[in-house]
């Protein structure tokens, strides 16, 4: 075993421990505490759980690794996920704590005074959850088979076992204190190889100021990569993807509303105790954020220039032990076509050899730049923190609409409270390994599954939440229709464009070319239009529903405790 394999086992074997004594430590008692941990949270630490939650492997894993293939037109996943979280906090978050429901389903339920948009709410729940859960399961594959050494399908395989375990045993309390451990072994992981890589390349130990800095020679870096991605027949680095301004916007847009509609964050703002602390956890989380989310795009500049000069033109049998323990994972691929023993990375597709999977970059990027192993043995314990925290989010959400809202509310009111919480495991069992097996062949990298869940939750969530606050005239009929118009036209619509779900469709077909992961700003559109003209066309909600709308927006209420309407 080599130096790398010791300190990979040792810093992840100890990062596990801590979660596993933390949740023992918290694990839920009774179903309050399972699904909000029993509310007693404190700011601080509920922002960090809310940054870890929200920062999945798509933000640890993926998002750097996209920024790096397509420069800055991957832009606009960090501006969609950061402008999402904004909204969710500042626009949605203190109203729905206000009313005093803790799911989507039960406030969708209560202000549309219908057990039917309930059943509908909560289906879309699980079916965005579960979207969202694969591109977890994904990247906990990826850190599995580079730090086991092992195929992608067998890290799967283990990342099920160990996500059932801990998302199974502590419920929403276990999983708030062991998400703040995980958040605090992120941070460090990303950041850290950050700053080396920054100061051994450019002498800035500030890598968001590293990515402008000048080389030895003096140019500066970002000039010496656009030189490299365009003498490789690539485009510019800093001007790449722009001119698809559509895809930009609507990507962008995707993302943010479907971040206002994510069960498993709105959650989050109901394990504490005041609405004001609500306010003061989001914003604390979104200074957690803001530290991995101006860190990603000079990971990606670092990663994308190392990678360029360390493999094109290269003969193959000098690559370094990073290079053939990837393609052992089966995520780096080298075909030599024309048998000059060279490495030919190109743009063009008859020529190129190499096949790199985007999510490798980041746990690659310090073995690329030659850091000391166990810099390179703590990425890799972050990357299994940040998948991790959110796939036990999202499971937990799944549980929860299950056990609470499908069994508790709707099928078996008079279920006991030890039925509900082992009817939640089970739930949340099923859920693990239905996403492990869809993970094995996700339709995507893991950040674009993860935006395709982010489109349902917009067409579907975000216009029944919105008008639900702040339209006293959205009735039940207009909620249900356009919940269930927006949440099918995505959905066929990404079926239909996606070949890995075995959709017929082409690119070329592309509606107003738009893509699949920007589908869900047009279906958010039309779910906002058919529910205002049906809200419209039929009965007015009666004075006490309007009134309840009324006082979820009274800021004076917000010093009082809550109290379920």
């Amino acid at each position: 075993m080599d130096q790398l394999q010791i300190w990979t086992f040792l810093i992840v074997g100890l990062t596990f421990l801590l979660y596993i004594g933390v949740a023992i430590w918290a694990r839920a008692g009774s179903t309050k505490e399972f699904y909000v941990a029993g509310g007693g949270v404190s700011p601080l630490a509920n922002g960090m759980a809310t940054g870890a939650d929200w920062m999945s492997a798509a933000s640890y894993l993926s998002m750097a690794g996209l920024i790096s293939f397509t420069g800055y037109g991957g832009s606009q996943y960090l501006m969609g996920w950061t402008g999402g979280y904004v909204l969710l906090a500042l626009l949605l978050a203190p109203y729905l704590r206000k009313f005093g429901k803790f799911t989507i389903p039960d406030f969708i339920g209560e202000r549309y005074y219908s057990k039917q948009a309930r059943l509908i709410a909560l289906l879309c729940a699980i079916f965005i959850s579960f979207t969202y859960v694969v591109g977890q399961m994904k990247g906990v594959g990826v850190a599995f088979a580079r730090f086991l050494e092992v195929p992608f399908t067998t890290g799967i395989l283990i990342g099920i076992a160990i996500v059932f375990f801990y998302a199974v045993l502590g419920g929403m309390k276990g999983i708030t204190y062991t998400q703040v451990a995980q958040y605090c072994v992120l941070i460090f992981a990303f950041t850290v190889p950050a700053v080396f890589i920054s100061l051994q390349m450019v002498g800035n130990p500030i890598p968001q100021l590293g990515m402008g800095g000048t080389l030895e020679d003096g140019t500066y870096l970002l000039d010496k990569l656009n030189q490299l991605s365009t003498d490789l027949g690539f485009h510019e680095y800093t001007t790449m993807g722009m001119d698809d301004r559509v895809n930009v916007f609507f990507i962008t847009a995707a993302l943010m509303f479907g971040t206002a509609g994510l069960p498993h964050v709105i959650v989050r703002f109901f394990t504490v105790p005041k609405v004001r602390d609500a306010r003061k956890s989001a914003g604390y989380a979104l200074l957690f954020i803001a530290l991995l989310y101006t860190t990603a795009p000079a990971i990606a500049t670092f990663a994308r220039t190392n990678l360029i000069q360390t493999v094109s033109n290269q003969p193959y049998a000098e690559m370094p032990s990073w290079f053939t323990k990837w393609e052992r994972a089966e995520l780096l691929q080298f075909e030599d076509k024309n048998n000059d023993g060279i490495i030919q990375y190109v743009a063009d597709p008859t020529v190129n050899e190499l096949i790199i999977d985007r999510d490798i970059i980041v746990l690659a990027n310090p073995e690329i730049a030659n850091l000391p192993a166990w810099v390179i043995a703590l990425v890799v314990a972050g990357g299994l923190a940040a998948a991790l925290s959110t796939a036990a989010g999202l499971l937990l959400v799944i549980a929860t609409s299950i056990s609470h809202d499908l069994l508790k509310n709707y099928l078996k009111p008079d279920i006991s409270e030890k039925g509900e919480l082992i009817a939640a495991r089970v739930a949340i069992a099923v859920a693990v390994i239905g996403a492990g097996l869809a993970g094995m062949n996700p339709p995507g990298f893991v950040a674009q599954v993860v935006a395709l869940a982010f489109g349902l939750a917009a067409s579907s969530f975000f216009p029944a939440i919105i008008l639900g606050i702040f339209d006293k005239r959205m009735n039940k009929e207009g909620a249900m229709a356009g919940m269930i118009i927006g949440i099918l036209f995505t959905t066929v619509y990404i079926w239909y464009f996606k070949p890995q779900l075995g959709g017929p469709g082409t690119p070329e077909g592309y509606w107003f070319g738009i893509k699949p992961e920007g589908i869900g700003t047009l279906g958010m559109l039309i779910n906002l239009v058919v529910s205002l003209v049906v809200s419209r066309l039929t009965p007015a909600p009666s004075a006490k529903v309007q009134e309840i709308v009324e006082d979820i927006r009274v800021p004076s209420g917000a010093k009082t405790p809550v109290h379920a309407h």
